[in-house]
């Protein structure tokens, strides 16, 4: 049962991904339409699904022993992208914090959620996870990008000030708002949002399908070292990194453990090219990271889930 998780939870993916490289080929969207559906995910469907997502989540898992080695794998794993990527590649900033969420951001929403639900057996597992991202990671990488394309050197207050003017985490802090509150939204208010929502996962995966169809050919554009070197952080270094600080300085044992190294194995989500597209940097380097990671994580997800499971 846990490997057909796995495999149902992938396959959804590459059947929405499919159909974007179908649309795109036989031209009913072509580049113009793939932004579109891009910033249609970004400012609108996203925060909308965000709410709906946390608006009955349990706050309290935020504070978990998971979430302390998930966050460690995170902050390691992207720490060594980033020193590597100023020292050796001599990125930029917002090049380095795009290279960084495609090694540390994992794919937590349209497919952990399903792996939770059906290898761990609950699909609460993934909320730490799922908040950490869309709570801390997101809001912070998204500040310094904002920063980092800005034409002038922008002030402090319009940098913290930021953050509050960005729909994604607007529609975390308003779902968080919710749960904590307790709140019970109209439903007016609720079905709509759920109704938009309902676009987010789609209209990414499509979106990207129809720029793998049309944009560069994978592992052209985009350096081919680099793509490997994010992809071995990715699925060797953060898994790797999580399990080691749950078992040897958390003490994890059993779903608790086995969740914490699948989770971290996850892929690269697919709105990191979302946001790509949305700062119209590292394009190629996201799409390219997301689809070997995509690929590659099948076979690491089932060799982990044999191990510990």
């Amino acid at each position: 049962m846990a490997v057909q998780g796995v495999l149902e939870g992938f396959a959804t993916i590459g059947v929405l991904i499919a159909l974007g490289m179908l649309l795109a080929h036989v031209g009913i969207i072509d580049l113009a339409g793939q932004r579109t559906l891009s910033r249609l995910a970004f400012y609108v469907a996203s925060p909308a699904l965000l709410i709906t997502v946390l608006e009955d989540t349990d706050v309290t898992e935020v504070f978990s022993r998971n979430l302390v080695a998930t966050a460690s794998a995170v902050v390691v794993t992207a720490g060594l992208y980033v020193l590597l990527a100023r020292l050796v590649l001599h990125r930029d900033l917002a090049d380095t914090v795009l290279g960084a969420l495609c090694a540390a951001y994992v794919n937590a929403g349209n497919l952990g959620l399903p792996i939770a639900a059906y290898v761990l057996g609950d699909a609460a597992y993934v909320a730490p996870t799922l908040l950490m991202q869309l709570l801390v990671l997101q809001p912070l990488a998204l500040m310094v990008m904002d920063s980092a394309v800005a034409e002038r050197r922008l002030s402090l207050v319009t940098v913290l000030s930021r953050p509050l003017r960005t729909p994604l985490i607007v529609g975390s802090l308003f779902g968080l708002a919710v749960s904590v509150t307790g709140i019970d939204l109209p439903q007016p208010v609720h079905d709509p949002l759920a109704l938009v929502g309902g676009m987010a996962v789609p209209a990414m995966l499509i979106a990207y399908g129809v720029f793998l169809r049309l944009g560069p050919r994978p592992g052209q554009g985009a350096a081919v070292g680099e793509i490997a070197l994010i992809t071995v952080l990715k699925l060797v270094v953060q898994p790797l990194t999580a399990y080691a600080v749950a078992r040897f300085a958390l003490g994890l044992e059993g779903h608790a453990l086995l969740s914490v190294a699948v989770l971290s194995a996850l892929p690269t989500a697919q709105n990191v090219f979302v946001h790509a597209s949305r700062y119209e940097r590292g394009l190629v380097l996201s799409r390219d990271v997301i689809f070997l990671t995509t690929l590659l994580s099948v076979p690491t997800v089932i060799a982990i889930t044999a191990m510990l499971a």
